[in-house]
């Protein structure tokens, strides 16, 4: 086939997929435009079909999460499956009595009146998720988006490509594509469906797309959430009780081998007590994934070539204290400490996202703040101290998404805390009722009464601005 006849089929299929897309989210907002979505117990019955096809589809979903990076099953359980059955059992709990007007305090300029907060569905919403935990956090969205009574086009990530055939099977035979949909594909899938008129999109991902998603839905200005990332410190005061928090930093770096948004990016200890801390977490490394971490059943590898590259590049001329083993037919890197980095330094211009933890150290508390305030703020913070004082002047003085104190990464644990970045790092935020909030748009209404109608706001208004400013002083 010539050059010239095979572009004319990549623009021809290009077409085919535009206009299918098209078609569905037509059909989507035809389905939308019926109201049977804004049934609280429509919504209860489609989360209950989610809630039985996922424990169905449930050994399916480990074993494509193992297919694509190696994911150990208790981590796909902990931070896939379960979570989001989690989510569900919460937000089927919960649903009707969040879904409820919401009576306010009324104003009493209004007399006689009621004034309630309606909670209403967008609409036809995009959901597009990350590869990194290609089901939670594409899934978790999705439980909310349907809670609040939208219509749903889920975009899996084609880079956990077992894992997107996986799901899109399970949307595909739990529900009809008029209400939920899955659309598999690549970058010119997504720029597809960016070509469309949503209602809300809703993107976890690099900062880099999230601002091509956000350039995307201005120009129909639809509204975003975007949960994005950053370089997420944890600081270690010298106060710390150190073997605790080389465990529970080392747990949090290296699950999933480093790809988690709100993964450790560095380490940030006071100089007092850094060798030791650097000691303790090579040692806990081992206890966790032994002396050869590349036969541990427990560690993950990289999702693909390029970003095993990517990191690869961060480990040369590098100071490495421990780790630093690579196998590219594996795409396997070691957890890998790094020490004396300064901020020049590749690994530091960039969010890691991989089984590397570079080591910093600062003199006092108040030079450690400086340093994260100097840079964007990130979607997560970890501070180790057992000083109270010491944790609130962390928390009054920096900016980031959501955090721990003395722990790392569970704080997404809690579907009661939500969950979300500021400024570079996310706009928005979801987990349990703020998933719900997140895809509903607040409506106020007024009641008012009928039987009394003062004249006094009513022109001709005379000489009635004397007795009005008289009547705002009282209120």
């Amino acid at each position: 086939m010539s050059l010239r006849n095979t572009a004319a089929t990549t623009a021809t299929q290009s077409e085919t997929d535009h206009r299918s897309i098209q078609q569905l989210v037509q059909k989507q907002r035809d389905f939308f435009a019926t109201g049977i979505t804004h049934d609280v117990s429509f919504r209860k019955q489609q989360l209950q079909k989610l809630q039985r096809a996922i424990r169905q589809y449930e050994q399916e979903l480990f074993d494509a999460m193992y297919a694509d990076f190696r994911k150990p099953e208790m981590e796909s359980f902990i931070s896939e499956v379960g979570f989001v059955e989690l989510e569900l059992k919460l937000t089927l709990k919960d649903l009707e009595k969040w879904a409820k007007p919401q009576r306010v305090k009324e104003a009493l300029l209004n007399f006689p009146s009621r004034s309630y907060i309606y909670s209403s569905p967008y609409g036809i919403n995009l959901i597009i998720g990350p590869w990194n935990y290609p089901f939670n956090l594409l899934i978790t969205p999705l439980i909310g988006a349907m809670a609040a009574g939208n219509c749903i086009i889920l975009k899996p990530s084609e880079l956990a490509a077992n894992t997107s055939a996986v799901i899109s099977k399970l949307i595909q035979e739990t529900f009809e594509e008029d209400y939920v949909a899955a659309v598999e594909g690549g970058v010119d899938t997504t720029q597809h469906l960016l070509a469309q008129r949503f209602d809300h999109i809703f993107f976890t991902g690099s900062t880099r797309v999230g601002q091509i998603i956000m350039k995307a839905a201005a120009e129909h200005l639809t509204p975003v959430t975007l949960e994005l990332g950053g370089k997420s410190p944890v600081i270690v005061a010298e106060d710390a009780d150190l073997e605790l928090a080389a465990r529970r930093i080392t747990w949090g770096k290296f699950l999933n081998a480093g790809q988690t948004c709100v993964a450790p990016d560095y380490l940030l200890v006071h100089e007092q007590v850094k060798e030791e801390l650097v000691q303790l977490i090579s040692q806990c490394i081992t206890d966790f994934y032994s002396k050869e971490p590349e036969k541990s059943p427990d560690f993950a590898r990289i999702v693909n070539d390029r970003h095993f590259e990517r990191l690869s590049f961060f480990l040369r001329n590098a100071n490495v204290r421990a780790g630093g083993q690579t196998d590219a037919l594996q795409r396997y890197i070691a957890p890998t400490l790094l020490d004396q980095v300064g901020w020049e330094h590749p690994v530091m211009q960039e969010e890691i996202f991989g089984p590397i933890l570079p080591v910093l150290s600062f003199s006092t508390l108040k030079e450690a703040i400086e340093v994260v305030s100097r840079h964007k703020n990130p979607l997560a913070l970890y501070f180790f101290s057992s000083n109270k004082e010491k944790q609130q002047a962390v928390l009054r003085c920096t900016q980031f998404g959501g955090g721990c104190i003395n722990d790392t990464v569970s704080h997404l644990v809690n579907p009661n805390l939500p969950f979300g970045g500021v400024g570079g790092s996310g706009v928005g935020s979801y987990h349990g009722k703020s998933s719900f909030s997140v895809f509903s748009h607040q409506k106020s209404v007024l009641h008012r009464g009928t039987w009394l109608d003062l004249p006094v706001r009513y022109p001709p208004y005379h000489n009635r601005l004397d007795m009005l400013r008289k009547l705002f002083r009282w209120l």
